[in-house]
């Protein structure tokens, strides 16, 4: 009965789901919601092609060339795994001081402790499960056990807000409105910057790889976009079911409204839970994931993972704890995933044309035209969030 939550497969999957489901992701699916109302089931609906587009190809790719990315960026030109490499993990950075906000947040709600000391106290948590046990059984355990608790509450929340579910489904197919913004928003959000090399990354440390392992990686992959969707499908009725009755999101934290006005102090409660599971995993995945975009350029560095995700932690929390509102920070990351994504896939889909990368295997052109798709509508409004930002920012 249980099968299928069992087996390294299935924790790459909710490695992948759980770092896209971090405070960005509750924030960014209440704002659209209460922007596009039902019609943003259709910005769902889309994404999830994206999503299915970009990562089926980056799984597949590394899967049968036994390599990470940063491995077969530098075969497909010898010092661009270098720059991904740089991107990926400045990313990973800045939106990990992000995510250990929301862990601060979380702790407050929950037990009025002040948004430096949940930090700590949350670092502390991350530090103590990376060096209490074997990484890799650890990462499937834990995104497993978080990834079904925010899923539970949610619905609970969802059926709670009482959502117009026949206008929900209707407008999941035929949309009134819509938003490119939406949709790019949040296929960067769930496969952008570090998001979708973090299960095939896990994957490849659990010696699943190769041409005969394709069917398992191709099910993970899906598995992981289908979890992530599930959540903010949720999260999106629970949302309608909120705004329809005309309530008004808070601009700063539209999240912590749904909850409120669906269960009352008991919503408030959950959403702290919520909040701090999903950020916590957030920690986790960004800190692993981004370590192994640098881990295989010297032993020595594979050697001390620990210690290097141990830093990276140990620096995101101190950087937040002392700046407290990283805003431009984040900012800054936000439009560089944006890039990220069709850089880095682009680099998969041109390695997938190169048999002698890819062990004699033959990528499928249907899947490679879905890939090059993703890549134009990602590239050219990420290049179009940076430009942006850079106006902004002068």
């Amino acid at each position: 009965m249980f099968g299928w939550l069992g087996g390294a497969g299935v924790g790459a999957a909710f490695l992948m789901a759980n770092s896209s489901i971090g405070p960005g992701f509750l924030t960014q699916t209440a704002f659209f919601t209460g922007e596009l109302l039902t019609s943003f089931g259709f910005i769902i609906l889309l994404s999830v092609l994206l999503d299915l587009g970009a990562q089926l190809n980056t799984w597949r790719v590394l899967a049968v060339s036994e390599l990470r990315a940063q491995d077969l960026a530098n075969q497909v030109l010898p010092g661009l795994g270098y720059a991904i490499s740089f991107l990926i993990v400045l990313g990973g950075f800045a939106f990990n001081i992000g995510n250990i906000a929301g862990c601060g947040l979380g702790l407050n709600v929950l037990f009025g402790l002040t948004f430096s000391q949940g930090a700590m106290l949350s670092g502390v948590i991350a530090l103590i499960l990376f060096w209490s046990r074997e990484i890799g059984g650890m990462l499937d355990r834990f995104t497993k056990t978080l990834g079904i608790i925010k899923i539970g509450l949610a619905l609970f929340i969802a059926f709670a807000a009482a959502p117009p579910l026949g206008q929900a489904v209707v407008h999941t197919f035929a949309p009134e409105q819509f938003s490119v913004a939406a949709m790019v928003t949040i296929v960067g959000g769930t496969v952008g910057g570090y998001l979708t090399f973090s299960g095939a990354h896990r994957l490849l440390d659990a010696g699943i790889k190769g041409k005969e392992k394709l069917k398992l990686v191709d099910q993970s992959a899906v598995r992981g976009i289908l979890i992530s969707t599930l959540m903010r499908y949720i999260l999106f009725l629970a949302v309608a079911g909120v705004v329809v009755k005309g309530v008004v999101l808070d601009r700063e934290n539209p999240a912590s409204t749904v909850f409120c006005e669906a269960a009352g102090e008991i919503g408030f409660r959950i959403f702290g839970v919520i909040l701090w599971s999903a950020a916590i995993s957030s920690v986790v995945g960004a800190a692993y994931t981004s370590v192994s975009f640098f881990k295989t350029f010297h032993p020595w560095i594979e050697k001390n993972e620990r210690w290097f995700i141990s830093v990276f932690i140990v620096i995101s929390t101190a950087v937040f704890v002392a700046v407290g509102k990283p805003r431009d920070l984040l900012l800054f990351a936000g439009a560089v995933n944006g890039l990220i994504l069709p850089v880095a896939l682009a680099v998969i889909l041109v390695a997938a044309g190169r048999e002698n990368l890819l062990n004699g295997y033959r990528h499928p052109i249907w899947m490679r035209l879905a890939g090059w798709m993703v890549v134009l509508i990602m590239g050219w409004m990420g290049t179009k969030a940076v430009l942006e930002w850079i106006q902004k920012a002068v």
